[in-house]
């Protein structure tokens, strides 16, 4: 049995925020890693993070909060949650500037003063953007995973997949705790090496497994990204919010048979072009006053518009238009390695590209200390849903957010913790596998993520119908009953784990987009 004042389930940048800020106040803290400790969403990450904008020459301030929650709300389609947009707008870029680059060092790119020198982005008004490159998330992710292995306060398990949150009275070996309030106290931990699962006690837990993007057929998303804290919190009865509301980004990679690779936003923000076979911009069509720079879901629906009006499998991006002002081996050395990889030259043709499902809007309620409804819970990150993205996420506002409620869940979770004791871990039951459990069969595994992943992306995925919802909800919800059999009967895996995860949050998509018949933000419906 393991035990910490503070378990942090999640090693990006919202994870290792929180573990390292809640072991500089003094808590023992153990930090899961569901791989290797370095590898999450946070690492794929390429376009930045909003950072505090120096004074110009002048003296006066090329950004401002306001100016910040102005176009953070244009972007939430009337969705936002304001107090949140407003905490993130004034405390976000002064923690970016102060932990990641000031204390962590990222080395994001520099301007003649040696200070970082802010990029535009798609629907920002001014240049607010900290980058490394066009590997933004990967720098910040280094950083973040050497200052965890080097802090004495925390422990770091890696290979250990989430099986159950530690709930009073679910997992109480009392009867009589059914009249208490559900209380979490800490999380069942499978290690992927042994197969064993280890029971870890914690004053206070807090949720930062990342989103969900692997349940779509085109993702930008890695294979792990399977929503298992969303299904964990669902299961353990926590207050979940708007899951219809799914990111698509615009721009990843069109390589038939293969994985889409993100194309980061700042390309067009640096002036890239969308253009279709003929090489004909179109965005006019859809956003002529922003044109390539538009909101996310307005330029993903173009996209899927112009690919159904024409009958083609991809549009293309047009690079040529940066590389006339910019180094692209310089600026973007990445993404010129990976078009190179496929015989693809981007200083001379344009590029294919489809949208993709990239970020998760909805998640599990938190306050602005990332307190979930559920007492000894928080949640921060893309698990999490503050309500700064409302109904569609400004671009690179995600990073942010998770370094700030990262950053705030660990002071909350510290200050709660002090004043409690840990409850005797032999007032829990043990984890108890199956009596002559079933062999996991991978086979049968893909398939079943194969169903799920194809009926998203054909019946929830950019454009959503009544009809599509309710032919999605009848097949998934069949696949759910043959899943969670399965699973009551079959060995532990990892495999076996992410898939019950996989077809919970499924559902929850499924159900969310069609209570929902207003077409806002990212959730667009035809009908």
């Amino acid at each position: 049995m393991l035990t910490a004042d503070i378990l942090v389930l999640g090693a990006g940048i919202a994870g290792c925020t929180a573990a390292i800020r809640a072991a500089d106040l003094g808590a023992s803290v153990i930090l899961v890693a569901k791989d290797a400790l370095g590898e999450s969403n946070t690492g794929y990450a390429q376009g930045g993070i909003i950072g505090s904008v120096p004074e110009s020459a002048n003296g006066e301030k090329r950004d401002t909060p306001e100016l910040l929650a102005s176009d953070i709300e244009s972007a939430g389609a009337g969705l936002c949650n304001d107090e949140a947009v407003r905490l993130l707008a004034e405390q976000g870029p002064p923690l970016c500037h102060e932990f990641l680059w000031e204390r962590l060092q990222v080395p994001f790119d520099q301007d003649a003063s040696g200070e970082p020198d802010p990029t535009a982005e798609a629907a920002h008004s001014v240049p607010r953007i900290y980058h490394a490159k066009d590997a933004t998330g990967l720098a910040i992710q280094l950083a973040l995973s050497a200052a965890v292995r080097s802090h004495p306060g925390i422990t770091v398990l890696e290979g250990r997949v989430l099986v159950d949150l530690l709930t009073d009275p679910h997992h109480s070996r009392d009867p009589r705790h059914v009249y208490d309030p559900i209380t979490v106290w800490g999380a069942y931990l499978f290690d992927a090496k042994t197969g064993a699962v280890d029971l870890c006690l914690a004053k206070r837990t807090v949720l930062a497994t990342g989103g969900l993007g692997y349940l779509y057929l085109h993702t930008t998303n890695p294979a792990g990204a399977t929503g298992d804290g969303l299904a964990a919190a669902y299961r353990a009865n926590a207050r979940i919010v708007n899951c219809e509301y799914i990111q698509f980004h615009p721009t990843s990679l069109f390589v038939p048979g293969k994985p889409r690779t993100l194309l980061t936003e700042a390309l067009r923000g640096e002036g890239a072009h969308l253009v279709n076979r003929k090489g004909q911009r179109f965005m006019s069509k859809y956003a002529p006053e922003h044109m390539e720079l538009a909101p996310r879901d307005v330029v993903s629906r173009a996209i899927f518009q112009e690919m159904a009006a024409s009958g083609e499998p991809c549009v293309y991006l047009d690079l040529r238009p940066v590389a006339a002002r910019l180094d692209l081996e310089t600026h973007f050395p990445n993404i010129m390695a990976i078009c190179r990889a496929e015989d693809l030259e981007p200083t001379r043709q344009p590029v294919p590209v489809v949208p993709a499902a990239h970020y998760f809007c909805g998640g599990v309620l938190v306050d602005l200390h990332g307190r979930t409804s559920l007492p000894g819970l928080f949640a921060a990150g893309e698990v999490a849903c503050t309500g700064v993205h409302g109904a569609n996420r400004l671009a690179s506002t995600s990073l942010l957010e998770g370094l700030l409620w990262g950053h705030r869940a660990a002071e909350a979770m510290v200050a709660e913790a002090g004043g409690l004791a840990l409850p005797a871990a032999d007032g829990f039951a043990p984890w108890t596998p199956p009596e002559h459990a079933e062999a996991t069969d991978p086979l049968l595994i893909e398939q079943d993520w194969n169903l799920i992943r194809t009926t998203l992306w054909n019946y929830a995925g950019i454009v959503r119908s009544k009809a599509r919802l309710e032919q999605a909800r009848e097949d998934v919800g069949y696949l759910y009953h043959r899943i969670d059999r399965f699973y009551r009967s079959a060995a532990l895996s990892r495999s076996l784990l992410e898939l019950r995860s996989g077809i919970i949050c499924a559902r929850l998509i499924l159900k969310a987009a069609q209570m929902n018949k207003e077409s806002r933000g990212c959730h667009y419906r035809v009908d």
